[in-house]
C-alpha cells in the first residue's frame, strides 16, 4: 500500500507559479507510474499529467501543456507539478496518484488508486 501527501498549494496571482508536491511512503515508489489531477467545485476530476515509473516517459492534458511540467525523485519517494502561467481557472484541489499499470495516457481517475488528500490552488484574477 501507497500513503500519498500533497503539498505546496495556496494563493497566488495570474501569471505566477506553484509548485507542487506529492511525497509517497513505502519503499516501492519507484515502480509506479504517477499522475496529477484537480477538481474544482462542481467539476470532475481533471487528468493533468502523468509520468512513467523512470520519468523517461510523460503525458499532459492539452489545458496544461506548456504550462506545467511533472517529474519525480525516486530517491526521495516525491512527485511534482511545476505549474507557471496560472489561470484563474486553475483554481481546484489537486491530487497526485498511482497508476494502477495502465498506460500513462489514460486520464481516467478510475484508472488510479491510493490518492492523496489534495492540496488547494487558488489564482487570483
Amino acid at each position: 500500500q501507497v500513503q500519498l501527501v500533497e503539498s505546496g498549494g495556496g494563493l497566488v496571482q495570474t501569471g505566477g507559479s506553484l509548485r507542487l508536491s506529492c511525497a509517497a511512503s513505502g519503499r516501492t515508489f519507484s515502480l509506479y507510474a504517477m499522475g496529477w489531477f484537480r477538481q474544482a467545485p462542481g467539476k470532475e476530476r481533471e487528468f493533468l499529467a502523468s509520468i512513467n515509473w523512470n520519468a523517461d516517459n510523460t503525458y499532459y492534458a492539452d489545458s496544461v501543456k506548456g504550462r506545467f511540467t511533472i517529474s519525480r525523485e525516486n530517491s526521495k519517494n516525491t512527485l511534482y507539478l511545476q505549474m507557471n502561467n496560472l489561470k484563474p481557472d486553475d483554481t481546484a484541489v489537486y491530487y497526485c496518484a498511482v497508476n494502477n499499470g495502465i498506460s500513462i495516457k489514460t486520464q481516467s481517475p478510475g484508472d488510479y488508486t491510493y490518492w492523496g488528500q489534495g492540496t488547494q490552488v487558488t489564482v487570483s484574477s
